[in-house]
């Protein structure tokens, strides 16, 4: 555990940024870890797509090639809005009379605080990149940090939505297939599902909880498998009472 870029203190004060409610260890060991798996996976996909034009060092471009050839990288999908790298790739909107609306000017008190704290994550996503063997230009490295940001920020939010609602309600498995193709059957075994009860007070966000959080943000294929996994053997040594 100790060799996660993102420390617990870190993961916490994201936390703190959206509930009020307390975050037990294991529950800010989970998170890390499972941000940590999303963060791997977005940095492998972009240098197999560097690594096809003979180059080292990502750029912005490997980044939207490695989430164009796998939709589960799609996450932290709110930075795309204040990336210039996403910019043309989220939609123009139109009014009545087919007019470009323009966007909407953002000041920096209106920002969400996972895109203000974004900075936060620079030190571990270049821990995270030497750990990988890559290196990467400054903007890469920002998206990367907005990412991250976010994507632990939605993960709080659902946590915190968890324990309010006692477990997971009104949400099934959900299963993406081409059109025409039939569809699969469910790929998780009944232990990689999120729990639809939750055991555990109303006041503090378990490690349960995040593996729950996890199974609604991450929506199905390898990834949300290998982050589930990784994180409870991230957090298998801690103690009864942070579950």
């Amino acid at each position: 555990m100790d060799t996660s870029p993102f420390k617990p203190s870190l993961v916490k004060a994201v936390f703190r940024e959206v509930t009020s409610m307390h975050v037990s260890r294991s529950a800010a060991w989970a998170a890390a870890s499972v941000t940590r798996t999303v963060l791997t996976e977005i940095i492998d996909g972009a240098r197999r797509a560097a690594a096809e034009e003979a180059r080292k060092k990502l750029t912005p471009r490997d980044l939207l090639s490695a989430i164009d050839r796998n939709v589960e990288l799609e996450v932290g999908d709110k930075w795309y809005d204040h990336s210039p790298t996403f910019q043309g790739l989220t939609g123009v909107l139109y009014d009545a009379e087919d007019v470009v609306v323009p966007s909407r000017k953002r000041s920096r008190s209106c920002k969400p605080s996972a895109v203000v704290g974004a900075h936060r994550f620079e030190a571990g996503v270049k821990k995270l990149l030497w750990s990988q063997g890559a290196t990467a230009v400054p903007a890469m490295v920002r998206d990367l940090d907005g990412i991250a940001s976010v994507f632990l920020t939605d993960l709080a939010r659902d946590a915190a939505m968890l324990v309010r609602e006692g477990g997971v309600k009104r949400l099934g498995p959900v299963t993406l297939v081409m059109s025409g193709e039939p569809v699969s059957p469910p790929f998780f075994k009944d232990s990689l599902r999120a729990p639809t009860t939750r055991r555990g007070d109303g006041r503090t966000i378990g490690r349960d909880d995040i593996l729950a959080a996890a199974t609604i943000r991450l929506f199905g294929g390898n990834l949300r498998q290998r982050a589930l996994t990784e994180a409870r053997e991230a957090t298998q040594n801690t103690s009864a009472g942070g579950r």
